[in-house]
Order: structure tokens, then sequence, then C-alpha cells
């Protein structure tokens, strides 16, 4: 956390991408490149996250400043390929795929719960998705996979630093692919992949200040995910100017 530095954070359009200004100075990545957005709407809403701040500036609640500046700078110069194939990856590990066989009345929750997620995608998307109750993978087939890749890879590369982030954040990708279909909603989302979590603080009891702000952080979290693949596939022409084949070509 820093001293807040600035008054007022203002968005300006130039060269077709929409810049952040705190006050006179121009936003800046964390590796120093020109901070700028494809679209009017992510520019006002990173604006917002700006002028919310206090005294400080609490860069770790400032979640869609932060994917910005991971679709800008590229730390780990992922490409389009290594996203995609990190995101499917989720998908053999998927929360709602790993069922317990024991107590029966949460087995029962997840079965109610769970598998109406997942004969969503079967129908939406084609695909067969078999969970498992034991150790062992959920049956995925290849088809299947190469379905959700060729979904995935429609989305701008912007949007799969989106995608990324939220699946790493409640660990199924299938949430996450419902979630953006507005097929459920945030809060459905996060408490689908909580649910054995919710199960046994319903049985035993939690720390209530704790639960219920870990349970706000993620829908945070989840909901800036979301509106940001939103707000990055509106303008494909605008983000394929930095597309993150062209910053490779560039890095070379």
């Amino acid at each position: 956390e820093v001293k807040k530095f600035y008054k007022n954070a203002s968005i300006a359009l130039s060269d077709g991408w929409f810049e952040i200004n705190l006050d006179k100075r121009k936003l800046k990545t964390p590796s120093g490149q020109l901070f700028r957005v494809p679209n009017e709407a992510l520019a006002l809403a990173v604006a917002t996250e700006w002028n919310a701040q206090d005294k400080v500036i609490k860069r770790h609640n400032m979640h869609l400043t932060s994917l910005c500046n991971t679709a800008l700078d590229n730390p780990f110069q992922k490409s389009r390929e290594i996203l995609t194939q990190g995101i499917i990856h989720f998908l053999e590990t998927d929360t709602i795929c790993y069922r317990l066989q024991e107590p029966e009345d949460l087995v029962q929750l997840q079965m109610e719960s769970w598998d109406p997620v997942i004969k969503w995608a079967t129908h939406r998307f084609g695909i067969e998705v078999k969970p498992t109750y034991t150790m062992s993978l959920p049956e995925v087939g290849t088809e299947s996979k190469d379905i959700i890749r060729r979904h995935l890879l429609s989305y701008s590369d912007w949007a799969l630093f989106g995608y990324s982030y939220a699946v790493e954040s409640i660990k199924s990708l299938l949430l996450i692919m419902a979630l953006v279909d507005k097929s459920i909603s945030v809060e459905t989302a996060v408490k689908l992949s909580r649910l054995e979590q919710e199960y046994q603080s319903e049985k035993w009891g939690n720390v209530e200040w704790h639960h219920d702000l870990d349970q706000l952080d993620l829908q945070s979290r989840l909901a800036s995910a979301a509106l940001f693949i939103h707000w990055s596939s509106e303008n494909s022409s605008v983000i394929q100017k930095a597309s993150l084949e062209r910053q490779n070509i560039c890095a070379v």
C-alpha cells in the first residue's frame, strides 16, 4: 500500500485506446508501459477503482486494474495456446467433478447442486464430462477438450487472461463457462465452488466474520473477471492490435 498521490482519476481517448490519467499523470503498468485499455466501459471501471481509493492505494483490491496490467505486460510471455491449455487443464481437476461417497446428505447435495451445471455444459457445448468418486481424474474425452479449446480461442487475448484469472480463483472451468454464458450468477458460482465448505460450516459452525469476508472477496474477484471477459470481447479490432503474438514478435 502507498499513500494516495492524486485527487482524481479520469479517462482519455488516444489512438483508439482509452488511457487513465491520475490528475495530469498518465497511469503506467508495473513494467513501465503506458496503461491503456480497448474500450470506454473498461476504462471507466478502472478509473472508478482508482477514485475509490481513500488515503492509501490498496492495489490488492483493484482487480480490474490488475487484470489489465497482466494483459498489457504479459509478464510470463504466455501465448494464446499456452493460456488456453492452462485453462483447459482445470477441466480435469474441476471442483464440481470430484464427488464424495459419504456422508449421504452431502453426496445428495453435490448431485442436486452440481449435476445441473454439467448437464448444462453437455447441452450447450455438446461435451461429455463424467464426475469421479475416487482419486482418479474425471472422464473428459479428447473431442470434448477440442470443443472447449475452439470455444476459448474464439475469445480475444485479453479475455483469455480474464478466464485464466477466474478459473484459478474458484478452480472450476465449468462454473466459469456457465457464468460467462450468463446461465448462473456470480453469487451462485461462488456458492457452488464452496459447497463442501458451506456444508461443513452449517454443520459445525465457523468464524462468521472470516467466512463472510472470504466469500465477499471471492465474489469481488469473480465479478471483476466476468466483467473483464465481457468488456474485453466488445472491441476485437482494437484488442487485436495488442495481441500476444504481436507482443511476442516485438519482444524478439
